[in-house]
């Protein structure tokens, strides 16, 4: 009895049963060994071969070529090849295993898409370089547009692309048909078409920028920027920062964007009104640079500081940091600071009720960065502070800065920090005796201590 009950047990093991009992003595439907990756463990959806032949998903093998390894996981063998092959007796497999479970909840896993290859992106790119030569934009249009199609069928596919030097070639295909005609309108369905595909392969190496911070380049993206698409304008803003962040084209951005009216207020417009969180962030991180850049003379940028507070950008500002994440905080801060240096921005910032509470509560809530523009700020309106009932200081005792700031001093900051700091409380204290004591950690109740 016992010898036949232990050859049921093995012939049963040798079958692979698929079902076995959980705990509630219910039936529990189990993956085939190998339709499992060996390295997630999980059904395969997309099962490849390598040169050792043991298949995976492509998913998890990539992943482990791209760490840079060489040798097969589970052999440890050198891979000859580092092109997984498809393995489509396994896919099949899997897939009618998947039909046949269907009453368990089993989907058919869809046939995978053949990922591209660097010889297939290798001839597109060829192609676009012939097509925008021969300025001929509805070829490059629909080159271009197969690339894009392409590259939003997986992320294998877009990095791909990427790596092949996509960026370069869109870039150049987008500069040389900026200068076929003098207005933009005549190649306006291929130029946005590379654009939209060339904001999929931030960030853009150096090449990349050199040619699309050519001046008819940059006069195109500034024209789409004031255009009233969204689309374009998304792709214009998020080109033009790309530039700007790069010390190499900074200086030749900043100028043409200071000698063209529209481009500030179009940036404007991208704050007050955003297409997505990426718009309104590119849009602050490039204003900026223009109104704190040494790029630009220091009589344009007061220039530029003047129309943005015209336009209204300091109650814009401080409505945005009420309630910001970290990342369009530390950008709307650094943007506020440049515009008090200018009297009339200190203005409006003090004639702002919300001023004060927003800044005081922006130190040591944020991050360093945060702090560091939110004292800075502080600074600067403080320090002109000239009437005798304390005005803006007695206003920033009220919400707790004295506070703040010795906690702040006592925490550890930069030294440039530090010094306006020490310098703030030192103006902070001669009018204490002009505000109600308050508790102190009334104002730090919500504060995340580093301590």
């Amino acid at each position: 009895m016992m010898i036949t009950s232990w050859r049921k047990r093995r012939a049963a093991k040798r079958a692979g049963k698929e079902q076995q009992r959980n705990g509630n003595g219910e039936m529990e439907l189990t993956i085939p060994r190998d339709f499992r990756c060996p390295i997630s463990l999980d059904l395969m959806s997309d099962p490849v071969t390598l040169s050792s032949g043991i298949t995976y998903d492509r998913e998890s093998i990539e992943k482990w070529i791209e760490a840079g390894n060489f040798t097969c996981p589970l052999t440890n063998q050198a891979m000859t090849s580092l092109e997984p092959i498809p393995n489509h007796v396994i896919r099949r497999k899997i897939q009618d295993w998947c039909v046949e479970n269907r009453s368990h909840g089993i989907e058919r896993i869809p046939t995978p898409r053949v990922p591209i290859s660097s010889i297939e992106v290798s001839e597109i790119l060829s192609n676009i370089n012939v097509a925008s030569k021969n300025q001929d934009g509805e070829v490059c249009r629909a080159l271009v547009a197969k690339l894009k199609s392409l590259a939003k069928e997986s992320e294998r596919n877009k990095r791909c692309i990427a790596t092949n030097g996509a960026a370069s070639v869109l870039s150049k295909a987008f500069a040389t048909f900026t200068t076929v005609s003098s207005s933009f309108d005549e190649n306006t369905t291929v130029l946005e078409e590379t654009l939209s595909t060339l904001i999929t392969m931030l960030p853009l190496d150096r090449d990349a920028k050199s040619y699309l911070g050519s001046v008819t380049a940059m006069h195109c993206l500034i024209w789409f920027l004031s255009s009233g698409d969204l689309s374009r304008r998304r792709n214009a803003v998020l080109a033009l920062k790309e530039l700007v962040s790069s010390m190499e084209d900074q200086r030749k951005t900043l100028n043409l964007l200071s000698e063209l009216e529209c481009a500030i207020e179009a940036l404007f417009k991208l704050i007050k009104n955003p297409i997505c969180p990426s718009s309104k962030k590119a849009s602050l991180t490039i204003i900026y640079h223009t109104i704190t850049s040494s790029s630009t003379s220091s009589s344009t940028r007061q220039k530029q500081v003047t129309k943005l507070v015209n336009l209204g950008i300091v109650p814009l500002l401080i409505e945005t940091l009420v309630d910001a994440e970290r990342a369009m905080c530390e950008k709307a801060l650094g943007v506020l600071e440049g515009i008090v240096d200018s009297e009339q921005g200190r203005e409006m910032a003090l004639d702002n009720p919300l001023t004060m509470p927003v800044l005081v509560k922006k130190i040591l809530r944020v991050s360093n960065t945060a702090t560091e523009f939110s004292v800075a700020i502080l600074h600067k309106l403080c320090k002109k502070e000239q009437r005798e009932d304390g005005g803006v200081l007695v206003e920033a005792l009220q919400v707790g800065a004295f506070q703040k700031l010795l906690l702040l001093l006592q925490l550890g900051c930069v030294e440039e920090t530090k010094e306006r700091v020490s310098e703030l409380l030192k103006i902070l204290n001669l009018h204490r005796n002009k505000v109600e004591c308050v508790d102190p950690m009334d104002n730090f109740r919500d504060l995340k201590r580093p301590f």
